[in-house]
C-alpha cells in the first residue's frame, strides 16, 4: 500500500483526489497539506509540509504556485518523489523544477490527462508534415474560477510544436493590440473563461483551402485526478530526476 502526502487537499481537486485514493486498493492518503487545516477526510490536515514528521512514499501536489519552493526542499529533505499537478507556474519556478530534479525524482506535467498527452503528440505529428505551410492556432476553454491564461497545457502544446517546427515561432496571446496581417512564423495562443467549462484545447492547422483540428474535451476533473494518481503509484521507488506522462505510458 503505498502511502500519498496530498498537499492542496482541502481544494477542489484535493477532494477529488482523496475520494479516488479512497476507492483504490494500492495507495492510501497518510496526510494532507493547505493553509486550511480542516480536515473532511480520515488523515490529519498540516499547514504546512514541514509540520507533518510522519513518512510517506509519495507527495502529490495540487495546491498553488507559492508552495513549490517549501515543498520541494521538504521533498528533497525527506527523500520523497513528488507530483506536480499545479498549474501557473513561471518561467523562474519551471526553472526550479528541473533544478530540483537533478536531486530529487520530480514528476511534472501541464496535463495529467492521458487524453491530452496523446493530443500533443498527434500535433507534433501534424506539425512535422503540415508546419511550414500552415497556420497554427490553439484556443483553450476553462471555468469562470480559473486563474492562469493561457493554461499551461495550451503552453504545452504550443512548446511541443515548436520544437519540431524549422524556425521557432512567436507566440501571440492577443491579436487587439495589434493591427497587421498574420505573420506566418506564429502560433496564435487564445484563452475563453466561462461557466463550468473544465477544459477544451483545439490546435488548429489551417491552409490554403483545408482546416485540420485536434481536439480534445475533459468532461469532470476525475481525468486529472485519477491521472495525478497513477502517476504517484509509478514515481514510488523511482530515482533522481525529470518524469512526466511519456515516461508513465
Amino acid at each position: 500500500m503505498k502511502q500519498i502526502i496530498l498537499s492542496g487537499c482541502n481544494g477542489k481537486m484535493g477532494h477529488v483526489i482523496s475520494n479516488i485514493v479512497a476507492g483504490r486498493d494500492d495507495c492510501t492518503i497518510v496526510a494532507g497539506i493547505d493553509i486550511n487545516t480542516q480536515r473532511h477526510f480520515d488523515y490529519p490536515v498540516f499547514a504546512k509540509p514541514s509540520d507533518y514528521a510522519g513518512g510517506a512514499d509519495v507527495i502529490i501536489d495540487f495546491s498553488h504556485p507559492s508552495v513549490l519552493t517549501p515543498l520541494l526542499a521538504f521533498s528533497k529533505e525527506r527523500g520523497i518523489p513528488v507530483v506536480l499537478a499545479t498549474t501557473g507556474y513561471s518561467k523562474a519556478q519551471i526553472e526550479e523544477i528541473h533544478a530540483a530534479a537533478k536531486g530529487t525524482p520530480v514528476f511534472f506535467t501541464a496535463n495529467m490527462s492521458l487524453g491530452i498527452n496523446l493530443m500533443v503528440e498527434l500535433a507534433k505529428k501534424a506539425a512535422g508534415v503540415l508546419g511550414d505551410s500552415f497556420d497554427i492556432e490553439i484556443i483553450e476553454k476553462h471555468h469562470n474560477q480559473k486563474i492562469d491564461a493561457p493554461s499551461g497545457t495550451a503552453l504545452m502544446i504550443a512548446d511541443a510544436v515548436s520544437g519540431v517546427l524549422d524556425e521557432k515561432p512567436q507566440y501571440v496571446y492577443d491579436r487587439h493590440s495589434q493591427r497587421k496581417k498574420r505573420d506566418k512564423n506564429e502560433i496564435g495562443i487564445h484563452a475563453v473563461r466561462g461557466g463550468t467549462i473544465v477544459g477544451e484545447h483545439d490546435i488548429m492547422f489551417a491552409g490554403r483551402d483545408e482546416i485540420l483540428t485536434i481536439s480534445h474535451t475533459a468532461m469532470s476533473k476525475e481525468v486529472f485526478a485519477s491521472g495525478a494518481v497513477n502517476a504517484a503509484v509509478f514515481m514510488c521507488g523511482k530515482t533522481a530526476g525529470l518524469y512526466n506522462m511519456k515516461d508513465m505510458v
